[in-house]
């Protein structure tokens, strides 16, 4: 009879322990597979025009239409703004959340980025809609478009890390740190 308990239970034990499905852990975070044959699947940067902002702060009127507040860390030693800060300049901004507040990340003045740039070896003009025109036409390997992918300068098949920007830009990727001067016309 003393038995029979310990007979029941090891017998519900393996029961549970195969009727356990294995399946894998699923991500945290899915890949945006829905527009994966749009240039921006996966993309986590948000798009808009700045409507307002202060020192630490940047009120912005999204592409799909929402108003979010983004304030800046205080803990943060960089300027996560590039660019500058002036209503009505367009952004690409990535951000976090932490304590219910919209913390930023990395903020890019997209307005700030359209222009003409020269280096020793380039010279081109950022324009808007991802359209760059070399104006060096014995230049090789040209650029000859950009986009902003989680919150990275994307220059054709060049991804760049963008340091800072105003009438100098410094941009960087794996190859080193690119200096760039703001083309002031004639």
């Amino acid at each position: 009879m003393k038995k029979l308990p310990i007979f029941l239970l090891l017998i519900v034990i393996i029961g549970l322990t195969f009727s356990c499905k294995t399946e894998k852990a699923k991500p945290l975070i899915e890949a945006n597979n829905v527009d994966a044959d749009s240039l921006t699947a996966g993309d986590t940067t948000v798009y808009g025009v700045m409507i307002d902002g202060g020192m630490n702060s940047i009120v912005l009127l999204t592409d799909v239409g929402d108003t979010l507040v983004y304030i800046q860390h205080p803990d943060d030693s960089i300027d996560v703004v590039k660019g500058g800060k002036l209503e009505g300049d367009r952004f690409a901004i990535i951000g976090y959340k932490e304590y219910g507040d919209l913390i930023l990340r990395n903020a890019i003045n997209l307005t700030s980025l359209l222009g003409n740039w020269t280096s020793i070896d380039k010279d081109f003009e950022i324009k808007e809609g991802g359209k760059i025109v070399s104006n060096n036409h014995a230049e090789r390997n040209a650029w000859t478009s950009w986009k902003i992918y989680n919150g990275k300068l994307v220059l054709s098949k060049d991804t760049f890390e963008i340091l800072t920007l105003n009438d100098s830009m410094a941009l960087e990727n794996q190859n080193g740190i690119f200096m760039f001067n703001r083309k002031t016309k004639r």
